[in-house]
């Protein structure tokens, strides 16, 4: 794996420029131990224009091309800016999205052709947590409808009956069960996000898609959701997609952590892997905005600006999307090395054990990651160069 990441530099440019989505991709390999496989997965919105007779004009590029497996009891981090397509593909893959290409197969059966009624018995195997705890629940209902609605669009019986298990599911998110008449305006934002992981456990689902269930909440009630987050899959062995902003909360619950941005994936790892050995120059910056607690320590990292904003999805730039604000492009690359990354999509391939990268020219940067992880940065990229002293 040396020579991958320290010789790219100077091979030539591939013959085809074709988009890495245009065939399978390693990232989404046959792993017997899968729960959830991901592969090559699009979601264009289309722009549509015209008053009696609309034609599609263009589309947005929300997800294109995105790869990945999720094995049972792991959590999968989905990191990236706003606007990147990580809340998109958490939607695709719970068909709340239809997906415009790709191959999503769930427990072994394809997901991304069925319809509505052909997906309903499935839904009980894939739960959603949402962003906003109060927008995602009724407010013309009460908490014991809210929860118990599950069991009664699935048509499950339950020993005591259901409000009984809805009360027990209540007590279980640290609820009081005499809570069960009341409307979701009488809590709290943390209590509201509780009810609404109380419904997704509900029909004890083997994947939860957790779409940034803690940025609205204060830091001490996310850190009261997390962990309850994480006993709940100790308990019930549930698989979670967690999309997050917060990378020490990513840090602290996942696994696994993908870095997306403007529809695709930069880079998968394992987590300690991906936090103290970083390839690609977006997830640099990524890490660099993480602070520490150490003053002394902080001083010396670098901070890496990324300049201009985000491009648009409906026409994203060619060759690699991040070369228009990739630091490296700009200040370290030759011209030559600056037009393949113009002209050619870098292929989001293996670059090291279990460490995949969207990256022509991928480099571990020691110096930008936190204290506490350096001692992973060097066993776990022992094959690959240090950083230049620049």
């Amino acid at each position: 794996m040396t020579d991958d990441i320290s010789a790219s530099a100077g091979t030539p440019a591939p013959e085809a420029t074709l988009a890495p989505q245009d065939t399978p991709n390693p990232a989404a390999d046959d792993d017997p131990e899968a729960l959830l496989r991901v592969d090559q997965v699009r979601k264009h919105f289309p722009i549509r224009r015209g008053v009696f007779f609309k034609r599609q004009v263009g589309a947005v590029k929300a997800v294109d091309g995105v790869s990945f497996t999720l094995r049972r009891g792991d959590t999968l981090g989905l990191v990236g800016e706003s606007g990147c397509g990580k809340s998109t593909i958490g939607r695709v893959i719970t068909k709340l999205h239809e997906p415009t290409a790709g191959s999503i197969r769930f427990d072994g059966r394809e997901l991304a052709h069925l319809n509505v009624s052909q997906m309903r018995p499935i839904r009980r195997d894939i739960q959603m947590i949402f962003q906003d705890p109060f927008s995602s629940l009724n407010p013309r209902h009460t908490i014991g409808t809210i929860v118990g609605a599950p069991f009664k669009i699935q048509g499950t019986k339950t020993e005591h009956g259901i409000k009984a298990e809805v009360q027990a599911l209540l007590e279980r998110v640290g609820l009081n069960p005499e809570h069960y008449n009341r409307y979701p305006h009488e809590f709290s934002g943390g209590q509201r996000q509780r009810i609404g992981v109380a419904r997704a456990i509900a029909l004890r689902p083997k994947l939860i898609v957790c779409d940034e269930p803690v940025s609205a909440l204060d830091v001490s009630i996310q850190a009261q959701v997390v962990n309850l987050l994480e006993d709940l899959q100790s308990e019930y062995d549930l698989a979670y997609i967690f999309v997050a902003h917060d990378l020490s909360v990513v840090r602290h619950i996942s696994d696994r952590v993908a870095v997306m941005y403007l529809g695709k994936l930069m880079e998968l790892a394992e987590r300690d892997v991906l936090y103290g050995a970083p390839l690609h120059p977006y997830t640099h910056a990524l890490m660099s905005a993480v602070p520490t607690p150490d003053p002394a320590k902080e001083a010396k990292r670098p901070r890496i600006l990324l300049k201009g904003d985000l491009p648009s999805p409906i026409n994203p730039p060619p060759g690699c999307v991040f070369h228009t604000r990739c630091p490296k492009y700009r200040d370290q690359l030759s011209e030559s090395d600056q037009e393949r990354c113009r002209t050619v999509v870098p292929p989001f391939e293996l670059k090291a054990a279990g460490h995949f990268a969207a990256c022509h020219f991928p480099e571990v940067r020691r110096d930008i990651v936190a204290p506490d992880a350096t001692n992973v940065a060097v066993s776990a990229a022992t094959a690959t160069p240090p950083p230049s002293a620049d």
